[in-house]
C-alpha cells in the first residue's frame, strides 16, 4: 500500500539554521531514503518551499473564489516536505517514519495512505506507477 508521510516542523526554526545544519539533516534523509529506493519502495518525494512563497486560493461566498498570498493558516507547524513510500501495512509505514524522525530531530511526521484519484485518467494494468509498484 502506498502511504504519504508528511513532515512537519517550525519553519521559522528549520529557515534560522546553518547551512551546514541544514546540509546535515539532508544528508541523513537521504540515508534513509536512499534505502528505501534500493528497496524498491520510494516515490516522489518533495521538499516544499517557504509559507512566503505560498497561495491559497479558497471560496469565497461573494466572489468566485479568494487567492491569498501566503498560507491559509498560521500553525505553530508547517508542511515541509513529504515522502510518498510503499509499505505491506501501517506498522512499516510507521518504522519508516520513526527513521526519517531520527534523521530530522524536531518534525513531526504524519503518515496517510494514498488512495488513487485520477478522473479522467485511464492507468493501463502493468504500468509501473512508482519504482516497483504495478497496477494489475
Amino acid at each position: 500500500m502506498l502511504y504519504a508521510i508528511l513532515c512537519y516542523h517550525s519553519e521559522d526554526v528549520v529557515c534560522s539554521w546553518p547551512k551546514e545544519k541544514d546540509e546535515q539533516v539532508m544528508r541523513q534523509l537521504t540515508e534513509v531514503t536512499d534505502n528505501l529506493a534500493k528497496a524498491g519502495r520510494l516515490g516522489p518525494v518533495a521538499r516544499l518551499l517557504p509559507t512566503t512563497a505560498a497561495t491559497t486560493v479558497r471560496e469565497n461566498k461573494r466572489e468566485d473564489m479568494l487567492v491569498i498570498d501566503g498560507p491559509f493558516a498560521e500553525t505553530k507547524e508547517q508542511l515541509l516536505g513529504f515522502f510518498v513510500i510503499d509499505c505491506a501495512d501501517l506498522d512499516e509505514a510507521v518504522a519508516t517514519a520513526r527513521q526519517l524522525m531520527q534523521a530530522n530531530d524536531g518534525a513531526t511526521y504524519e503518515i496517510r495512505p494514498i488512495g488513487f484519484f485520477n478522473p479522467g485518467v485511464q492507468v493501463l494494468p502493468g504500468v509501473q506507477v512508482m519504482p516497483g509498484v504495478k497496477i494489475t
